[in-house]
């Protein structure tokens, strides 16, 4: 029998494999009909689109477009706390000065930026035309160190005006070297007044006692606190109408926020009724570690509005205006810390002082 490969077979003895057929070349145009098309392409003359057509063409495609033709694009943009960054106008002018609010700077932990925020907010708010008093409460000096002063040299200081009635204001008030800003200095003899104010009738309020004549000669006071929660603390809390939390970026410092609140909340409770927290203050921060990121995180978690949009990063600037012994503003006024200080003084304008 023959074997279905061979030649001649029909029927079932068919091949299952159709033979090949050859597939019909393709329409391949010749080396000089390319060449022709290319020269064509060359030689074609580029469409013109004029502008009008160029906008008309992007607003076409979903873009607002606004009076004047000019095509309106809102963009977003995403603050260091994870919200959106609002606008803050310039603070409004004022044609006299007085009606103050006192405004504590509060943090029992140290190194949190208590001190240069009230240095360098209160040189802000007085470029935008306020009076300020910044008021040295604690028993190192460093806010009258951060402007020039050896407080070594000082007399008299809040000390004496707290312990002695014959001492007047005026008589301690020294200017800061900035338009617009007055200092209440202090030294390490403050640190006798909170043993000696024990066995006070209503020491909690003697510090609202001395700096009432200044209510109406300023438009804001900024108390900068000692590192602690004690009676001194106590007394600048009772004096003021808000607080300020400078907050380093920073896990520790973080945890005793909540013990801070407390301590707010009794002062409001027994002594002051009208003390509110105006704001939440993250300083040190550094948006390139994932730690200050989450720490900011939380932050606003727990704050929620309080914790101000404007966000204080770490920068050497601060350190050099500290030893130049004057604000950052003034010191490196191009500067990114100057900057922020700036919005911060925009922001608690218009939250605490223009509202």
């Amino acid at each position: 029998m023959p074997g279905i490969f061979s030649r001649g077979h029909s029927g079932a003895n068919a091949p299952a494999v159709p033979p090949k057929v050859a597939a019909p070349a393709p329409d391949v145009p010749s080396e000089p009909e390319v060449r022709q098309g290319a020269e064509q392409l060359m030689t074609q003359p580029l469409p013109f689109v004029r502008p009008d057509d160029e906008e008309k063409a992007t607003v076409a495609e979903g873009q607002p477009e606004t009076a004047g033709g000019a095509v309106a694009v809102d963009e977003v943009v995403i603050g260091p706390t994870g919200r959106p960054t609002p606008v803050f106008p310039d603070p409004r002018p004022v044609t006299s000065h007085g009606h103050a609010r006192v405004i504590s700077m509060c943090n029992q932990k140290g190194g949190v930026g208590k001190t240069t925020t009230t240095i360098n907010l209160g040189a802000a708010l007085a470029e935008y035309g306020r009076k300020v008093l910044l008021v040295d409460f604690d028993p190192q000096g460093s806010l009258s160190v951060g402007l020039g002063l050896n407080p070594h040299d000082i007399e008299p200081t809040v000390y004496n005006l707290l312990m002695d009635r014959d001492i007047r204001l005026d008589d301690v008030v020294v200017p800061s070297g900035v338009p617009g800003m007055d200092l209440l200095p202090s030294n390490i003899d403050l640190s006798a007044a909170e043993v000696q104010l024990v066995h006070e009738v209503a020491r909690e309020q003697t510090l609202q006692r001395v700096i009432g004549p200044a209510i109406e000669k300023y438009d804001v006071i900024l108390i900068d606190c000692q590192p602690s929660l004690g009676l001194l603390t106590v007394n600048a809390l009772t004096a003021s109408n808000g607080v300020i939390v400078p907050l380093e970026c920073e896990y520790f410092a973080l945890r005793g926020v909540a013990l801070l609140k407390t301590t707010i909340d009794k002062v409001r409770e027994r002594l002051n009724p009208r003390l509110e927290i105006d704001g939440v203050l993250g300083t040190m921060f550094d948006g390139r570690t994932l730690h200050s990121r989450e720490v900011m995180e939380r932050l606003v978690q727990a704050w929620g509005e309080k914790v101000f949009h404007t966000v204080i990063r770490r920068t050497v600037k601060f350190s050099d205006s500290t030893v130049a012994g004057e604000p950052i503003t003034s010191y490196a006024s191009a500067s990114t810390g100057a900057d922020a200080y700036r919005q911060l003084a925009k922001e608690v304008a218009l939250r605490c002082l223009d509202a």
